[in-house]
């Protein structure tokens, strides 16, 4: 059976060797080699990237996930196992949830045959660009699973800590773009013209209005204008302008409320100052919402396993697109400390590889618990 330190080699090769969303064919190759060399049987389901391997038997199944992409930032932290692929860096962590998971199959492995059902490991692609999960569980190949468990190691935790709540425990995330054309002129002879300018001071505030004047106290939201733009000179009207910025919220119905009032605003707007408005709005992850027994089932084991358990208090205003399994199947996601001094897409994150020692131990302990209830 493998230990820790090859744990910690899996890690550091994976971390060596990143590959942005939708590009893991070398990561997924080195997956499928580990796995093969412990006869762990890997699925036939047409991904292009990443996989999913499976022990026990038994019609009943337990899902766990791992992320596999890295981001496209350029590594500032110096390790023998510095990225050698330039521009990219596993900057998430992700490294570290496939080695975490590899050592949870093939300790599943070991005492297969007392496992009382099958346990699933996804190797997930392209959870950067929020929709790995979806396109995943679209193939169908976890349809009928009893519960989907994840992970995300967490910087601003110490090792030997793991947070969680039932509900939500991360926000969706959205884009929105307005682009407006009104018509240039001499900046001297406005009348000339329909100044962009103008309809873009009334729609930043009408946008920053949607959570202060239109949500109540107790709805929790954030939109946020990230990009504003017009013009090129000083004495010159620009024919357009152009805003767009993140929507972050934990309830659907919130969240379906904002699209609707981004697009009245645009469309509005465009009727009042006679110029053309488009509004576009991308909806990519969404909230991940924990079962609440699942949630329950999470802080006893992980209390069994050892951990300082964390009751969070807020969900977490980032974006996971485990969010694509959590809407589909019975899921819980939690945190566990890696005791960064940076955060997470940071280029000098630099997590704690102790991180390894228990995470592995705490699925081991829920999978044969959950498949013990049958």
């Amino acid at each position: 059976m493998p230990q820790y330190e090859d744990f910690v080699k899996w890690r550091r090769t994976f971390h060596q060797f990143p590959e942005l969303s939708d590009d893991e064919y070398e990561t997924t190759k080195r997956l499928r080699r580990i796995l093969e060399s412990y006869e762990i049987k890997i699925l036939d389901i047409p991904l292009e990237t990443g996989l999913i391997a499976e022990v026990g038997q038994g019609d009943t199944f337990i899902a766990v996930r791992s992320d596999i992409d890295a981001l496209p930032i350029n590594e500032e932290v110096v390790h023998e196992f510095t990225s050698t692929n330039e521009g990219i860096m596993h900057a998430c962590g992700h490294d570290i949830h496939m080695a975490s998971i590899l050592a949870t199959a093939t300790k599943l492995k070991e005492i297969e045959e007392q496992l009382k059902g099958r346990v699933r490991f996804i190797f997930q692609p392209a959870e950067e660009l929020g929709y790995g999960a979806v396109k995943l569980a679209e193939t169908g190949a976890i349809d009928g699973t009893k519960a989907v468990l994840g992970y995300h190691n967490y910087p601003t935790m110490d090792i030997g800590t793991l947070a969680v709540k039932s509900g939500a425990v991360t926000s969706s995330v959205d884009r929105f773009e307005f682009k407006i054309k009104g018509k240039g002129a001499h900046a001297a002879k406005p009348e000339q013209g329909n100044d962009p300018v103008i309809v873009l001071g009334q729609l930043i505030n009408s946008v920053q209005s949607i959570v202060s004047r239109n949500l109540s106290a107790f709805d929790n939201a954030v939109v946020t204008i990230g990009e504003v733009s017009c013009g090129n000179t000083w004495n010159v009207i620009a024919d357009q302008a152009y805003v767009q910025g993140t929507v972050r919220s934990f309830d659907e119905g919130i969240r379906t409320f904002i699209e609707k009032r981004l697009r009245e605003i645009g469309s509005g707007l465009a009727e009042v100052f006679d110029v053309e408005i488009e509004t576009q709005y991308i909806r990519l992850p969404g909230a991940v919402i924990n079962d609440e027994k699942l949630t329950d089932d999470a802080i006893n084991v992980a209390k069994q396993v050892g951990y300082n358990v964390n009751i969070m208090e807020q969900p977490l205003t980032i974006g996971e697109d485990f969010s694509g399994f959590a809407n589909k199947y019975p899921s819980v996601f939690v945190f566990i400390g890696s005791n960064s001094d940076y955060d997470l897409h940071h280029p000098k994150y630099d997590p704690d590889e102790r991180i390894l020692e228990k995470v592995p131990d705490y699925f081991v302990t829920f999978v044969q618990k959950l498949l013990n209830e049958t």
